[in-house]
């Protein structure tokens, strides 16, 4: 086993003087090309999650390239099924949806002839008349909403909703194109990981207690996705089995039917810090909202709970373990990483964080700044002018 190398330290004047200059002269460039960091940042990230991957199968004798080629062809093939399949069943469910929808607000039954959402009016303005709300008046104010959305033509309006859900899957297969340049730059650093790898151990012989740099990297990223991926199970699982119980319980009609395609909703929002959980939540509110206007009441409270159990219980558990990093730090950088690149910024601020962590890490184990406490060496010398002697004390005459 090589040496254990003594830690490099770093004298103040470098603290003062040479470390500030550095990370400005760093920080300059890096806004300079912002666009390629980023590019850069994101290829890194997925080669580093890659990796190991790859090493696996490097121990089957399967030589790296093929290795390479095999990992990136079995998520592209996997990738593709994903959307094709969610796709289906999202516009299938999206145009049953729409279908409802129409017939809840246009198909009039009964004498004289109401629809479903003027009869759910009716009922609501009875159950505030019962309960000594009566100078809440809902029956009119509901009547028009609804005659608005019924003159607007609601079967065109959820047309263009349909219309919209396929567009954006047009766009997202737009983007998978656009991701080209970062795979290819990522496939490249597959290939010299390797070599990376031991030129970092030859530079900074790995402790006996401390794995080597690269392979911790790539361990602390492995672990947040692995609790992101966790906590998206979780929380969509949680929230389509809710809205399935709500519809069968008869407390938010036709909800069991498209508790699959909102409980996916969630799953994939939940991937989105802090603002996805409040993103999944929408869709199944506007639908109870339209079909039932009471129904939301309860798919509401489901949702504020899925939150608290959430917030309280599993992201402590899940996430707090894989990214080991205090949640103030954890806040910061999502708002940094949005504020210098928008969405893309808040999700590539997490993984990144978590490499951060491994690396200061690593660093900690090597690097030492300087002691500032005194009995040190003063780094500018200081001229002491010694004080004059204090004036002798007049004799005092015993009388």
């Amino acid at each position: 086993m090589p040496p254990i190398s003594a830690k490099i330290e770093i004298p103040r004047w470098i603290q003062l003087v040479g470390l500030p200059l550095v990370l400005l002269f760093l920080w300059t460039i890096a806004a300079a090309v912002s666009h390629v960091v980023f590019l850069f940042l994101v290829a890194a990230l997925i080669a580093l999650l890659l990796d190991p991957l790859v090493r696996a199968l490097g121990r089957l004798r399967i030589p790296r390239g093929f290795s390479i080629a095999v990992v990136y062809l079995s998520f592209a093939a996997a990738l593709v099924v994903s959307v094709i399949a969610i796709g289906a069943v999202v516009v299938d469910q999206s145009r049953e949806a729409a279908d409802r929808i129409d017939t809840y607000l246009t198909a009039e039954r009964g004498r004289p002839p109401r629809t479903e959402a003027e009869l759910d009016v009716d009922r609501l303005q009875a159950w505030l008349d019962d309960h000594g709300l009566e100078r809440i008046e809902v029956r009119e104010q509901g009547q028009d909403f609804v005659d608005s959305l019924r003159d607007s033509d609601p079967q065109e309006y959820t047309s263009r909703v349909i219309d919209f859900l396929e567009g954006a899957a047009l766009s997202i297969f737009e983007l998978l194109f656009s991701l080209v340049l970062i795979i290819v730059v990522s496939i490249y650093m597959l290939l010299d990981m390797a070599r990376l790898s031991a030129a970092v151990d030859r530079r900074f012989p790995p402790h006996p207690e401390s794995g080597s740099l690269i392979p911790r990297i790539e361990s602390a990223l492995a672990g947040y996705v692995r609790g992101q991926l966790l906590l998206s199970l979780i929380i969509g699982t949680s929230a389509g089995v809710g809205l399935w119980l709500l519809g069968m319980l008869g407390w938010a009609e036709g909800m069991e039917r498209y508790a699959l395609l909102f409980g996916a909703w969630v799953g994939v929002m939940e991937l989105i810090p802090y603002l996805g959980p409040w993103l999944g939540a929408i869709p199944p509110v506007i639908y109870a909202l339209v079909v039932d206007p009471v129904s939301a009441i309860w798919v509401t409270l489901l949702f504020l709970g899925i939150h608290q159990i959430e917030g309280h219980v599993v992201v402590p558990n899940v996430m707090g373990s894989a990214l080991r990093l205090h949640p103030l730090l954890v806040i910061f950088g999502l708002l940094a990483g949005g504020e210098i690149y928008g969405l893309p910024g808040i999700f590539v601020a997490l993984p990144l964080l978590a490499g951060l962590r491994a690396l200061w890490e690593f660093a900690g184990e090597r690097v030492e700044l300087e002691s500032w406490r005194e009995g040190g060496d003063v780094p500018v010398e200081v001229e002491i002018e010694e004080a004059p002697p204090p004036p002798p004390a007049a004799n005092v005459r015993s009388g």
